[in-house]
């Protein structure tokens, strides 16, 4: 007569295995839960976008891209002069933050991150990076226009450089952080110095990064009013000099909105739409031309 003992049932057994049905229907609910949050959270953008096109769309025209403003009561015209302030003073605006934002982060994150001047620099940028738009229009108003005596696209750039430095500062330092620290430690086992790795080796690997930061810095830039509204003002006509006001789309959304005029009304939706394409076919190249590459 054999005696057989029945195997305990644990995980590797098949009662084990089983699901009981309240834990099955518990995970099912909670991912269909995130799921739904998930795709409720695309509902305000998609309606932003719906309504944009809905309402900017048919005026579309390429009198838009090639015309300046029209006066008030009259239907006709475009905004040209507002679609180059604001590639100009955006670029302004890059080209000044730019190289002092990824130098910044450079030398806090390879050259001195434990020291007492990188943790202040880190502090005043998560600071900055809180403070009002209007604030640093304002403070650019009193540094540089009236210094210059003017209003003009060159203060819009400095206002929009002051705006977005902190955020190429601090997503450089994480890009940076980013790139594996054995990539450094085989450059300098070949002899490389510091100079060589950081510029050879560690910014073409965080560069993908680094332009998505600079990337989300141009769309904030771009679609700022405030600071440009006092720097850089507003103005009807082409602009002939980086000193003197220039126009810029989100100005010009602010100011025809609010007129009492059906067609301006219609070209502040339209200026909305050109904004928001204009943002998005800058990030979609970006992504295309810096997507990291395999290796």
């Amino acid at each position: 007569m054999s005696c057989r003992t029945a195997a305990p049932q644990n995980f590797f057994t098949q009662d084990g295995t089983k699901t009981s049905v309240l834990r099955l229907f518990r995970n099912r609910f909670l991912t269909g839960l995130c799921i739904a949050l998930s795709l409720l959270t695309l509902v305000p953008l998609f309606s932003i976008i719906m309504l944009v096109v809905k309402n900017g769309f048919p005026l579309v025209s390429v009198a838009l891209f090639t015309q300046l403003p029209p006066p008030p009561g009259l239907e006709e015209g475009g905004f040209a002069n507002a679609i180059v302030g604001t590639f100009i003073m955006v670029g302004i605006a890059i080209v000044l933050a730019v190289p002092l934002g990824i130098l910044g982060a450079i030398y806090i994150n390879e050259y001195a991150p434990t020291s007492r001047l990188s943790a202040a620099v880190r502090f005043v940028a998560k600071l900055l990076t809180g403070i009002p738009s209007i604030i640093c229009g304002v403070f650019a108003f009193a540094a540089v226009v009236m210094t210059m005596g003017c209003f003009s696209a060159f203060a819009g750039g400095v206002a929009l450089s002051i705006l977005i430095l902190p955020t190429i500062l601090l997503t450089a330092e994480q890009a940076l952080m980013g790139v594996p620290y054995a990539y450094r430690e085989a450059s300098f086992g070949l002899g490389a110095t510091p100079f060589q790795t950081i510029f050879r080796i560690v910014l073409p690997d965080a560069l993908p990064a680094i332009m998505t930061g600079v990337m989300l810095s141009v769309a904030r830039a771009a679609g700022e009013t405030a600071p440009v509204l006092f720097t850089a003002l507003f103005s009807a006509n082409w602009i002939q000099s980086l000193t003197e006001p220039t126009a810029s789309l989100s100005v010009l959304i602010y100011n025809f909105a609010a007129l009492p005029f059906d067609y301006h009304v219609k070209m502040a939706w339209s200026a909305s739409l050109v904004l928001v394409a204009l943002v998005t076919l800058t990030n979609i190249l970006a992504q295309i031309f810096f997507a990291p590459k395999h290796r």
